[in-house]
């Protein structure tokens, strides 16, 4: 006959086991602590160019934490990374070109 071990580590049969939430409060303290950045930086800074980088930058910066955390792609291999990472870093560079060409050829015609 062979013996089975029990390994205590692991709940017994029918017992739920306790969840992990340090990893959610983290995730919700990082999220609150940059947007209660970009809400002090809403009310105190009067230089709207810099208003707005620090905004895009927050929002890119927890765009980035919510994509890593919540669609689990931080886990993932980097190939799959860099497939979903490199186009959307090319739309948002077409995004800008375009408003800049844009507002140019608007101005130029004034």
């Amino acid at each position: 006959m062979a013996s089975h071990s029990h390994d205590h580590a692991h709940a017994a049969a029918g017992e739920i086991a306790k969840p992990n939430t340090a990893h959610i409060w983290k995730t919700f303290w990082i999220l609150l602590a940059a947007t209660a950045v970009e809400f002090i930086v809403a009310f105190s800074l009067d230089n709207k160019a810099a208003r707005v980088s620090i905004f895009l930058a927050l929002t890119i910066v927890k765009a980035f934490y919510i994509i890593g955390e919540f669609m689990h792609l931080r886990h993932e291999v980097k190939v799959l990374i860099w497939s979903i990472l490199l186009p959307l870093i090319f739309i948002c560079w077409l995004i800008v070109a375009l408003l800049v060409e844009g507002t140019a050829i608007g101005e130029a015609r004034m």
